[in-house]
This record gives C-alpha cells, sequence and structure tokens, in this order.
C-alpha cells in the first residue's frame, strides 16, 4: 500500500479498507473482461446466433436491456442505500445475483435455436445488471475513503487494480482454451468453462472487500418516495441544484456511450472486421487490459496535479484518434496500435470520470448521486452500443463506418466537458457546515 499517501484518504481511514475496496474492482473486472468484451459477446454472436447477420445487434439489445433496468431503479436503491445505510448489504446481494447468473452462462450451449438466443439474452440480461449495480454501489464509497484532491489517485489505484484482476481472471480462461483447442475441443466446450472461471473469481476475490471495507455511512431519514419512478424523478429535481453535476451526467452519457462500445464490441470487431481467431482476441484484450491498468494507475497521480476536467477531456482526444485508426487500418499490426491507444484512455477516462463524480456528489447521498451516474453510464451504454449494432445492421454489416460514427460521441463529449467548473461544482456539493469546518483546517 506504499502506493497511496495518507494524505490521500479521509481523516480515520486505514489502508487496509482501501485495499479492500480496490479488490471490488478486481474482483467484478473479470466479469467485463471475460464475459462482454473477450469471449461471451463473440461466442454470442458466431455460437449462439450462428453468425446471422442480426447476431451483433441482438447481442447489443440484451446489454440494452439490462441498462435500461438498471437505469430505472439504481437511483432508487442509491437513495434506500443511503436512507438505511445498507450500501455494503446491497453490494452483496449484487455480487451473489451477477456471480449466480455467470455461471448460469456456462449452460447456455446447450440449448439451441432460437431457444437457445432467448435463454442466453435473458441471462446475459440479469448478471449485466447485478454487475452494474455492483460497479454503482462500489463507486459510492470512494468519497467516504478519499479526499477530494486524492479522489483521482484512490479511482486510479482501483481501476488499476481492477484491470490487473481482469487480467488474471482472462489469463486463467486463456490457458484453459489454449489447452482445449490444441485438443481441437470447440467453443461450446471451453466457453462454459470461462463462465465457470469468471463467476468462481469474482465471488471469491469480493469477499476481500466484504471483511475489509466497513459501512461508514449512517441512516439519514429523508422521506421515502412509493415507487421508483417517484424516486429517479424526485432525485433528478434535486440533482438540477447542482449544475455541474449535470454537466457532468451530460458529459458521461456521450463519452461513456463511446467507451461501452469499444468494452462491448472489441471482439467482435477483431474478430470479424481485421480476422483475429478467438485465441489472438483474448491475448488482445489481455494486452489492452495491461495498458488500462498502466493508464488508470498514472493517470489518476496526473489527474490530482493537473485536474480532473484537463485531464479527461486529454482522454477524449486519445479515444477519437482510437475511432479514426480502428476505421481504417486492414492489418492485425495496425488494429495493434488502436487498441494500445485505446487501453491507457480505457482505464483514465473511466477513472477521471468516477472521481470526477466522487468530488461533485453531495457527502450525504453519495449512494443516491452515484446512482445518478450509474443511471448516466448505463444510458451510454444503450446508445453507444445499440447505435453500433443498428448502423451495422443498416450497412449491411459494416462494422467500419459503425465505429467511425462512434467518434462523434467523443466529440460530443469535449462539448459538454466545457462548461463544468469543478470549483463551483465542488463547493454546490459541500453543505455549509461542511464548508466551515473545511476553511477551519
Amino acid at each position: 500500500m506504499a502506493l497511496f499517501p495518507q494524505s490521500a484518504l479521509q481523516p480515520g481511514v486505514r489502508k487496509r479498507e482501501v485495499f479492500g475496496w480496490a479488490m471490488y474492482d478486481f474482483a467484478n473486472s473479470g466479469y467485463t473482461t471475460v464475459v462482454i468484451t473477450a469471449v461471451y459477446a463473440a461466442y454470442f454472436v458466431g455460437g449462439i446466433a450462428k453468425g446471422a447477420p442480426w447476431g451483433a445487434f441482438a447481442w447489443t439489445l440484451a446489454l440494452s436491456i439490462s441498462y435500461a433496468l438498471v437505469m430505472v431503479t439504481m437511483p432508487a436503491i442509491g437513495a434506500w442505500a443511503d436512507l438505511h445505510a445498507a450500501k455494503k448489504r446491497v453490494l452483496m446481494l449484487a455480487t451473489a445475483g451477477c456471480v449466480i447468473g455467470t455461471a448460469a452462462l456456462a449452460f447456455t450451449p446447450r440449448v439451441d435455436g432460437f431457444t437457445g438466443v432467448v435463454v442466453a439474452m435473458a441471462l446475459v440480461i440479469v448478471s449485466n445488471a447485478f454487475y452494474s449495480y455492483g460497479e454503482s454501489l462500489t463507486g459510492a464509497f470512494l468519497p467516504e475513503l478519499a479526499t477530494a484532491d486524492g479522489m483521482g489517485k484512490v479511482s486510479g489505484w482501483g481501476w488499476g487494480f481492477g484491470y490487473i484482476g481482469g487480467m488474471l481472471t482472462l489469463g486463467v480462461c486463456l490457458a484453459y482454451v489454449l489447452w482445449a483447442q490444441a485438443r481441437s475441443l470447440p467453443a461450446a466446450h471451453f466457453v462454459p468453462v470461462t463462465m465457470l472461471i469468471t463467476a468462481g473469481l469474482y465471488g471469491l476475490a469480493a469477499c476481500a472487500t466484504f471483511a475489509l471495507l466497513p459501512e461508514r455511512a449512517v441512516p439519514q431519514p429523508r422521506g421515502a418516495a412509493t415507487s421508483a419512478w417517484q424516486q429517479l424523478l424526485g432525485t433528478f429535481r434535486e440533482a438540477r441544484k447542482y449544475r455541474d453535476f449535470m454537466w457532468l451526467l451530460a458529459c458521461t452519457v456521450c463519452y461513456q456511450g463511446g467507451v461501452a462500445v469499444a468494452i462491448t464490441l472489441a471482439a467482435i470487431y477483431a474478430e470479424q472486421v481485421i480476422g483475429f481467431v478467438q485465441s489472438e482476441t483474448m491475448v488482445l484484450i489481455f494486452v489492452l487490459n495491461i495498458a488500462a491498468a498502466a493508464g488508470a494507475f498514472v493517470f489518476g497521480y496526473w489527474q490530482d496535479r493537473i485536474g480532473h476536467k484537463r485531464s479527461l477531456a486529454g482522454t477524449l482526444v486519445a479515444w477519437i484518434a482510437v475511432c479514426l485508426i480502428a476505421a481504417s487500418v486492414t492489418t492485425k499490426s495496425g488494429f495493434w496500435w488502436a487498441a494500445a491507444i485505446a487501453g491507457l484512455a480505457m482505464g483514465s477516462s473511466q477513472s477521471a470520470g468516477r472521481a470526477m463524480t466522487g468530488v461533485l456528489a453531495p457527502p450525504r447521498q453519495l449512494a443516491e448521486f452515484f446512482g445518478l451516474w450509474t443511471f448516466a453510464t448505463r444510458l451510454a451504454s444503450i446508445i453507444g452500443p445499440l447505435s453500433y449494432g443498428a448502423i451495422t445492421w443498416m450497412t449491411g454489416g459494416n462494422q467500419r463506418i459503425a465505429i467511425l460514427a462512434t467518434a462523434v460521441l467523443f466529440v460530443a463529449g469535449l462539448l459538454t466537458l466545457l462548461p463544468i467548473d469543478m470549483r463551483r461544482g465542488r463547493a454546490s456539493a459541500v453543505p455549509p457546515d461542511e464548508l466551515q469546518r473545511l476553511a477551519a483546517r
């Protein structure tokens, strides 16, 4: 834990608590790396959907349904967790749901035809929704652990640790895939094993979080809405008082839509457009995670030095370059350049967004406002991949046009980033009594 200066942490927070928090990033990254990006996404399109033209659209539709479910429910779940000081309890339930749903994906190759497609989509919806709940809830712990000036370091350390976890899970899965392919075993055999490996490592690593990370919040009765929709509308009405936070949500919807395309469709693009085979794709994603981990670790310290807004802008420029390169290259070596830049930009842009949310979220409503952040990221995850799938379908399978169109999302992210004033937003997020306490320090 020497990477972390104690000055970056809130008073009374011990480094082992931060380690426990980061272990959740370590735990859940295997799900996105193996299920959403490297293995199951490509298998769904090529194996479950049998390479049909609508396969990529069906995959993005399943993810979009799960994200819509999370959008509607997560702000209300966050508000309930704040009300009852129950972030950790809800996090445990979300983890169990994702682990069980991921393990159940191992049985989908046994179901054929249209029924198999429906079952696979349903399990992806369930597992991805629970994953999203967990991601939001673990983010809500960040402001309790880090100071505003140390938010970038702590967030970057968590994201970097997460990519290490993703690499570990993918590495174990890759070893098994190579072993299976050497024995001429089909994907219908080794893909289910990778799902079980991913579920097992997720559940095992998350136990460290539950053992080391305390629930620091205290119950704060603020009244309860009668439905999730009422809670969602009430939360948005309250959040509108925070102008810079709302601009951050708009920015997040734009650029995270592009990031979601990279996460959910990188393996599909590599295999169907560039010509990678599955083992090569897994190696590509493994290296991409190395770059992402390095980017998150280093960028977290750089972000606290030069400022959150400027840092995020730099990553969005890098993402625009990724889209242009990926749309134009025709060789595997050329695509590797795009993947390397994407890895560095992915870790740093996601870390920056979470840190900015932590700075601008009111201390007494962390889970609720991180629920709004999750609303924005999941809306982005619908807009980005679903538009990519629709463009691919409408152009007769031309994914190069779709990836080029993705650059527009990052340009929009840059434009909506401009109005954000981090100093003004930080002041509006801190209640008057807290401002007085900080001024006295």
